[in-house]
């Protein structure tokens, strides 16, 4: 088939050695395609996703471990050697992850719901308790929180949790759950939260990964049509089916095609950089755009679905939103928010630095929720007979919860109704000149 002197007089040998190095080249360029859109898929996976799924994991341990039978060391250890979490969970606490650990977590966070293991605790049932819902996240916190702490006990001590968890583990959940490193003790509602919030953050991963594997594999389907193309002009030239005249004319064709398409092509291109490149944010964070407040409800290769606070969806272009400035409220660091208030001017400085003192003292009670750091500041003199101030706070969250922040805000405000109470602070108005016309009194 490849002796050259066969091949002149034999027109068939030709044609099929000529096919046969174009199949040859075809199955080297689709494994080098595949290949590419792996990697692509793998590195963005580890640098958005894997730090979340391995503290997902870890939690998934936890709530399993919590949810048994308190056992010793020894059984500990044999159960953990047998159990296909446990393996997840040392799996999740490499440092360098391969391709196919993070597929072996991606999809088990995708597949698998946040659970516990009920089989070990008759209150559970006698069935595996997948979590849902938050009211069933709620219901398997106060069951886990009795399985746990002593009975009638309002607080899991350390001690309690060293029945099913190793030293290292317990020190690194502690500061997982509200006010436990201040106190040393877990109380129900900060057990709750923390339940809920696994949840939440499980169901919203969850998600990320369904529809980042989606977007995945729409980008497969776009290079598999460029590398298809391809192949076939390749193929063509080899089989001797296309001369290089009619190429120029094909690719001067596309050429004028991709010009009258070029608003599709950019779109789709400015759409790709958005997802897997910008990738501002992801399934349940909390966004602002537009001056809208927005969680994310799906992300796809060309649009990305809001749900706005009224429950009304927003339909965004990715290529529209990569022009955008966007406000990721779960990605910030702790937040600030300021509180104005007015008072009289003719307020003595005595109960003014009392009352830097008294929200001083506030804020320092409340180590959970607010940092130590902040400040009173003087705005402006209105009209002469009152003082503009604010005061300037810092959460010790972000603003991704809402209903956490606005609570603390509430808590906050009518604190500073009881100093301002306490401290006889107010302001007056100024005396009015009211003119009375006697000739309007009589006629009314």
């Amino acid at each position: 088939m490849f002796n050259s002197k066969l091949n002149k007089q034999n027109k068939m040998l030709t044609k099929l050695r000529q096919a046969l190095v174009a199949l040859l080249i075809a199955a080297t360029i689709w494994p080098v395609k595949i290949i590419l859109v792996k990697v692509l898929a793998s590195s963005f996976f580890v640098a958005t996703y894997f730090d979340r799924m391995k503290e997902s994991i870890f939690h998934h341990y936890v709530l399993d471990a919590l949810s048994g039978h308190p056992i010793d060391v020894e059984e500990r250890h044999k159960l953990k050697e047998t159990s296909k979490l446990s393996k997840l969970k040392k799996l999740s606490m490499q440092s360098n992850s391969s391709a196919w650990s993070v597929k072996r977590l991606a999809n088990y966070v995708r597949f698998f719901g946040l659970s516990t293991i009920s089989k070990s605790v008759d209150e559970f049932g006698n069935t595996e308790s997948v979590i849902t819902s938050e009211l069933e996240a709620k219901n398997c916190a106060r069951k886990i929180f009795k399985n746990v702490a002593n009975p009638g006990a309002k607080y899991i001590e350390e001690e309690d949790l060293m029945r099913f968890l190793n030293r290292v583990e317990i020190h690194t959940i502690f500061p997982l759950f509200e006010g436990a490193v201040e106190t040393g003790r877990i109380t129900k509602s900060a057990f709750k939260n923390w339940v809920v919030r696994a949840y939440y953050e499980r169901k919203y991963l969850a998600h990320s990964l369904n529809d980042t594997k989606t977007a995945v594999q729409q980008l497969h389907k776009l290079a598999s049509g460029i590398v298809s193309f391809i192949i076939l002009v390749i193929s063509l030239l080899v089989m001797g089916l296309l001369s290089t005249q009619i190429l120029a004319l094909l690719l001067s064709q596309l050429v004028l095609l991709g010009f009258a398409f070029q608003n599709t092509c950019k779109t789709i291109f400015e759409s790709i950089i958005f997802v897997f490149v910008v990738h501002p944010f992801d399934i349940g964070d909390r966004c602002v755009i537009d001056g809208i407040q927005m969680i994310v409800e799906e992300m796809n290769i060309l649009t990305t679905v809001f749900l706005r606070y009224d429950n009304e969806k927003i339909y965004y272009p990715n290529a529209v939103l990569i022009t955008k400035p966007i406000s990721n409220f779960y990605r910030s660091p702790e937040m600030c928010d300021t509180i104005s208030f007015d008072i009289d001017t003719n307020t003595s400085m005595d109960n003014i630095i009392a009352l830097k003192k008294a929200i001083q003292l506030y804020l320092e009670s409340k180590p959970k929720y607010w940092n130590p750091k902040h400040s009173v500041l003087v705005k402006g003199i209105g009209n002469v007979h009152t003082m503009g101030m604010a005061l300037c706070v810092q959460h010790t969250i972000n603003h991704q919860n809402y209903g956490d922040r606005s609570n603390r805000i509430t808590e906050l405000i009518l604190e500073l109704k009881k100093i301002f109470e306490t401290l006889n602070i107010k302001y007056s108005l100024l005396p009015q000149q009211v003119e009375v016309n006697m000739t309007n009194l009589r006629n009314n």
